[in-house]
């Protein structure tokens, strides 16, 4: 009987050390739910929302907090104190989301890894681009700095994606026809298709390209599996000619090297409302021109300005102007646009289904004047409503954004080939396989 109330005594003892360790469970479990919900509702008023894309170890770095800040790389510690600032004071408002984006870009740049085939004759249009000059020298500037980055791998096996190194752009500059250029793009491609696997896990998208000519553009478009599901990284992304904004990547036409320094602080040196001018090949510039080519407070030529008339007129009108209008050519995008960011003046877009650089990062409303090509019969009133005091924000945010808008070699934090990788890496997010 004494062994049996021993056992007995024993077991109601567990139970009610069982029943206390349960309850000290679930009130510790309480305790910090209600810590974790403040520290959210403390922090919403200062942190964005996190956006599908900034998931994963991005997630995990934000739960982290002050963490990230010591793996960051010493040379980005190094520019910050050169600044003399911070990145989240420097340009909170020129991005839809600046806290996410610094912390996908310090995650960009410890884990993108991309793999460049190296199949195809170096000597002839694969691998090197034709030149680092011209209003294509975005593509050539993107071949030269993806093979000297930190974010290129010799290890597919680590690639988060893979680069398809061919120029079209050179191929024009040895006079290939767009024919030819499309037969030479779909052989190139199906023989990577069938010499690795690494297209067939996910039928290419995982796989990218890059090409500013518009000529090139339509080239590929000839391949149509490799339109369909490869990210497309192209000077020309027109909505309405099958560009798809949550896959492919605008690259920004930049005209390369500019011909003198980049605008700053001369807002009052800029008398001019409004400055365009170029050649007729487009029905908005027609129409630009006809409008307004007789406005007493809008420069508007309907022809470029002839080198004869002195030594870069065309590029000091620039310095002059404050609103620069950038009307789409014979396609919507312009290499004017990154010219006027270069020279200070702030950027009419006048394209419809136009997919700007970098959208999907920066705020182009808050350095740049956006309007359809229907506004072009109010552009002078329209240019005329903004007042003195936007005039000069929208200027300040154009300085401030002019370093990602500039092609280096090498590359440099932050400038036009980061954004691009990072675009990229925020597309390698949603491919699964």
């Amino acid at each position: 009987m004494t062994v049996g109330k021993l056992q007995q005594q024993a077991s109601q003892y567990m139970c009610s050390l069982k029943g206390s360790l349960l309850t000290l469970a679930i009130l510790t479990l309480i305790s910090f739910t209600y810590l974790s919900i403040n520290s959210l509702q403390s922090s919403s008023s200062s942190s964005p929302s996190l956006s599908p894309l900034a998931s994963g170890s991005v997630v995990k770095q934000l739960q982290r907090g002050t963490d990230i800040e010591t793996e960051t790389d010493t040379d980005t510690d190094a520019e910050t104190k050169e600044n003399g600032k911070s990145f989240d004071n420097e340009m909170p408002d020129l991005y839809h989301q600046p806290q996410i984006f610094k912390l996908n870009y310090e995650a960009m740049e410890r884990n993108f890894k991309v793999y460049i085939y190296p199949d195809g004759d170096p000597n002839t249009f694969y691998q090197t681009p034709r030149k680092l000059t011209g209003k294509y020298a975005s593509e050539g500037y993107f071949f030269q700095n993806i093979r000297e980055s930190r974010f290129r791998t010799e290890d597919p096996n680590q690639a988060h994606l893979f680069f398809i190194p061919i120029s079209c752009h050179k191929m024009r500059g040895k006079g290939t026809s767009y024919e030819n250029m499309t037969i030479i793009f779909q052989n190139y491609v199906e023989s990577l298709i069938a010499k690795y696997p690494y297209w067939n896990r996910t039928l290419g998208a995982d796989h990218f390209f890059v090409t500013c000519h518009d000529v090139g553009v339509r080239a590929t478009e000839g391949v149509p599996f490799l339109v369909k599901n490869a990210i497309r990284v192209v000077c020309s992304p027109s909505y309405d000619v099958g560009f798809i904004p949550h896959k492919d990547v605008a690259l920004p036409q930049v005209l390369q090297p500019f011909a003198l320094p980049a605008g700053g602080n001369d807002v009052v040196n800029r008398t001019t409302l409004g400055f365009w001018a170029g050649h007729r090949n487009s029905k908005i510039r027609v129409i630009l021109a006809r409008v307004w080519e007789n406005d007493t407070e809008l420069d508007i030529s309907n022809n470029r300005i002839s080198r004869a008339t002195g030594h870069l007129v065309y590029q000091k009108r620039f310095y002059t102007t404050k609103f620069c209008i950038c009307p789409g050519g014979s396609q919507v995008n312009s290499a004017r646009i990154a010219d006027s960011i270069h020279y200070g003046c702030v950027p009419v877009i006048l394209s419809n289904y136009y997919d700007l650089p970098f959208n999907d990062i920066l705020d182009w409303r808050k350095f740049s004047v956006i309007l359809k090509e229907q506004d072009v019969y109010r552009l002078k009133q329209v240019l005329k409503n903004i007042s003195d005091d936007e005039f000069v924000a929208l200027h300040k945010n154009l300085v401030e954004v002019q370093k990602h808008f500039q092609w280096n070699s090498p590359p440099i934090k932050y400038d036009a080939f980061h954004m691009i990788m990072y675009d990229l890496w925020l597309r390698h997010h949603v491919i699964k396989y």
